[in-house]
């Protein structure tokens, strides 16, 4: 069971999302607070294995989330950094993964009152892993080919339906079975598509999410 400080400037917010995680019993919530310097000042106290934090807080009510994210990344790499959002922000996104996908998760707040999808974030982060809101990566696969640029713009129609699949969090073979193809037809589009979009193996990359996330740039990513 993760150790969590939540962080998020309204009371009502960060005390419900405290409240969550302690009713569905899968994490152990040390602190709450309500500004980034508060919540440093807890990650030094505490030392928690995560922490959910608002993407906006004070003192500018800008980025604080994603600060904190870049920050913990430097002094505390072990500790995940969950970050809630109203919108599929694609700048707080690529800021967020930038040092690798490993222990970081994006969830919108409209989707944190789902049954299971914070404890999920948290636990799967926490564990060394990645999530991102389904809902974001729908939103994001599905935007005009145009805005894109020429990499996405190479993907056929086919592997756009596969990195839709494979971005929101699915194996090969649950896409296989989604797409009524065979598994091996899916391992080749996943390659090609991240041989078009220059996303080779590296350590601690989840291509998966970094698929998404050129999409949604529309530029490529350093292999």
């Amino acid at each position: 069971m993760p150790t969590v400080v939540v962080a998020d400037d309204n009371i009502i917010v960060r005390r419900g999302i405290a409240a969550l995680l302690r009713d569905e019993g899968e994490a152990e919530v040390v602190a709450t607070v309500g500004s980034l310097p508060e919540l440093l000042a807890a990650v030094q106290e505490h030392r928690p294995e995560a922490v959910v934090t608002d993407v906006r807080m004070p003192p500018t009510g800008t980025d604080e989330g994603i600060r904190a994210a870049e920050e913990l990344a430097v002094s505390h790499p072990e500790i995940a950094v969950i970050v809630l959002s109203q919108y599929a922000d694609p700048t707080f996104l690529r800021r967020l993964v930038a040092g690798g996908t490993a222990r970081r998760g994006y969830l919108l707040k409209d989707n944190v009152a789902t049954p299971g999808e914070l404890t999920r974030a948290v636990t799967q982060a926490a564990a060394g892993g990645s999530f991102i809101d389904p809902f974001v990566v729908e939103t994001l696969v599905s935007a005009p080919p145009a805005a894109t640029g020429p990499a996405m713009s190479s993907l056929t129609d086919r592997e756009r339906e596969v990195l839709a699949e494979l971005a929101s969090g699915r194996s090969n073979a649950a896409i296989a079975t989604k797409l009524f193809v065979g598994e091996r037809a899916v391992e080749k589009h996943v390659n090609g598509i991240f041989t078009k979009l220059g996303l080779y193996e590296a350590p601690d990359v989840n291509r998966r999410v970094l698929a998404v996330l050129t999409y949604l740039s529309g530029s490529t990513q350093p292999g």
